[in-house]
């Protein structure tokens, strides 16, 4: 959640910040009033327990014949200090569920407004141009052998699939260069767990306005997780964690599930807007001094990525109404899908300050050897969705799919994707 120091002391930040994102600023107004009960409760149950305790130390001095009545006495303010603490318990819960709603303070220079008002801040590369009627990811893969979408549908359902032969090699060859090139930044490699308890799921950010994108299994009481953040944000929770030697940065390969709730009739064809999916995903924790530098460290190793899959793209400052809850700022990467003549977003990288590990309680020791909360950061590096971009870029008139050079080694050194008979 947001810091309770910045909420009493600049409110009207706060409730800037609610109405970028479009967001109702009364809840500030509410939290205040909570965190002052909060306090009040707080310290009548410390008043109480120091009373006590000097008591005890009058009972332990007192005579035989005083006892009885300062023992009575010493019972009932014990009472008292129960019901002290059982308040003090009652105000602080009622102000942690207010302060839940509050999402993360928009950092200064967001765009103001919705989905649309995004800003773009650059456009890299050339949109591809074809001689011929180009083909569509699906098309092309069905030629290929690559995507089976049919046979997808009929064993799960809707928006499922099967990757086979070229298309599963060409998924695990851009996974594993994306590894490559994590490793090579100094992350460190985790396959995350894909189902998570509640309070890491609710600690993350992802049980709030978006709650029915997650697949629940109530009997477990688990979350499938639509991302390995949600398992990198936990993997530290409840630590104190070293920054000395700098961020922490961690590349978690999952299996992602998403129910796309809301998406009835969007992007149905192909795997575009899927069920389930892998990604490489980057997670660092830093100092929150460090937190925006790394965040365009993040988007310049997307961008390398890119185009050294020679892919045309442009990247955009998401504007505040369209932050996840948990984002401070958020800069999106999308490619040029040649058959849509659209961009379509292929990475997501936010900077999320404090808000997660406030909420998680990850920690580290400044220099003064205080504790104080990390900042956490994530970043697509490749997923499945890359392989619409890639396919249709790279396609030629007779159905096959030239394999850009970066990704040849990871593939036996294969050049050439071809149809059968081609």
């Amino acid at each position: 959640m947001i810091d309770p120091v910045l909420l009493r002391t600049d409110p009207e930040a706060v409730k800037r910040s609610q109405r970028a994102r479009g967001n109702d600023e009364a809840v500030v107004d509410q939290a205040l009033a909570a965190d002052a009960a909060r306090r009040s409760a707080l310290t009548e149950f410390e008043g109480l327990r120091a009373e006590q305790k000097e008591f005890g130390g009058r009972v332990k001095a007192a005579s035989k014949d005083e006892k009885p009545a300062l023992i009575a006495q010493a019972q009932q303010l014990a009472a008292g200090v129960k019901a002290a603490e059982a308040r003090a318990k009652e105000a602080e819960a009622e102000f942690e569920a207010i302060a839940m709603r509050i999402e993360n303070l928009v950092l200064e220079g967001v765009p103001v407004g919705g989905e649309e008002n995004f800003v773009t801040l650059r456009e890299v590369g050339e949109k591809p141009e074809f001689e011929f009627e180009a083909r569509d990811h699906l098309e092309l893969g069905e030629m290929l052998g690559a995507i089976d979408m049919e046979r997808g549908a009929k064993v799960s359902g809707a928006r499922f699939y099967f990757l086979r032969g070229v298309g599963a090699r060409l998924e695990l060859a851009l996974m594993n260069m994306a590894l490559d090139r994590a490793l090579s930044h100094g992350f460190t490699p985790l396959i995350t767990p894909t189902l998570v308890k509640p309070e890491i799921m609710q600690g993350t950010g992802f049980l709030g306005e978006h709650a029915d994108e997650v697949y629940h299994l109530p009997a477990q009481d688990l979350f499938l997780t639509g991302t390995s953040e949600v398992a990198l944000a936990g993997y530290h929770a409840d630590e104190i964690i070293d920054l000395s030697g700098g961020p922490l940065r961690y590349a978690g390969w999952s299996t992602c599930y998403r129910s796309e709730a809301g998406s009835h009739g969007k992007d149905t064809r192909g795997i575009l807007r899927v069920h389930q999916f892998n990604k490489l995903e980057m997670f660092v924790y830093t100092s929150p001094e460090e937190a925006e530098a790394e965040h365009d460290r993040l988007v310049g190793w997307q961008e390398e990525m890119l185009q050294s899959l020679g892919l045309h793209y442009r990247v955009i400052d998401v504007a505040a109404g369209d932050l996840g809850s948990s984002a401070a700022r958020k800069f999106d990467i999308e490619a040029w899908v040649p058959t849509q003549n659209a961009y379509r977003e292929l990475t997501s990288t936010s900077n999320c300050t404090t808000y997660q590990s406030r909420r998680l309680a990850t920690r580290f020791r400044g220099e003064n050897g205080k504790t104080t909360p990390v900042a956490t950061l994530n970043g697509t590096l490749a997923t499945t969705r890359w392989l619409v971009a890639i396919l249709e870029t790279h396609q030629r008139a007779d159905g096959s799919v030239v394999v850009p050079e970066a990704l040849r080694p990871y593939m036996g050194g294969l050049e050439l994707l071809s149809p059968a008979g081609v």
